[in-house]
């Protein structure tokens, strides 16, 4: 995911508590090439982290806000067009400010080690990242298939 990240992408990051969605934005992080010295932490108590990368990356926790005004005078719409990507945990807290065009990933704790993400593409842009991963997938599939004989 991210290295199919381009600018203007935002990630809607939705699950439970525990789910895995700072551990989903860490490998985001890591695909977007944020340098190792870099943590990628929950921003619950900071709200906003930005990381650079191939595209900054910036990683919001709306946990602890009280809506999309409070998201809003976070600067969220610059972020959303400075050229970087935007990663929101709990975005459903905040669904009325994320843009139209965005990546959905809905987390969910199967078994304790074991999560299922749900990618939904709402957008042009997103379509085209979700159809990349996809092509990808079914490509390493194969490959895999080839191996094996």
């Amino acid at each position: 995911m991210g290295e199919r990240l381009t600018p203007g992408t935002v990630l809607a990051l939705c699950g439970t508590l525990g789910a895995g969605k700072t551990v989903f934005a860490r490998g985001v992080a890591a695909g977007n090439r944020i340098p190792v010295d870099c943590r990628v932490s929950s921003p619950t108590f900071v709200l906003v982290n930005e990381y650079p990368g191939i595209l900054p990356l910036f990683h919001l926790d709306a946990y602890r806000l009280s809506g999309s005004l409070e998201l809003d005078s976070l600067g969220f719409d610059e972020m959303c067009n400075t050229g970087g990507a935007v990663l929101v945990e709990w975005a459903d807290r905040v669904a009325e400010s994320i843009p139209n065009d965005h990546l959905h990933v809905e987390l969910e704790v199967v078994e304790e080690n074991c999560r299922k993400l749900t990618f939904t593409a709402r957008g042009t842009q997103s379509i085209a990242i979700l159809e990349s991963l996809q092509k990808n997938a079914a490509s390493e599939k194969s490959q895999d298939k080839a191996n094996r004989r």
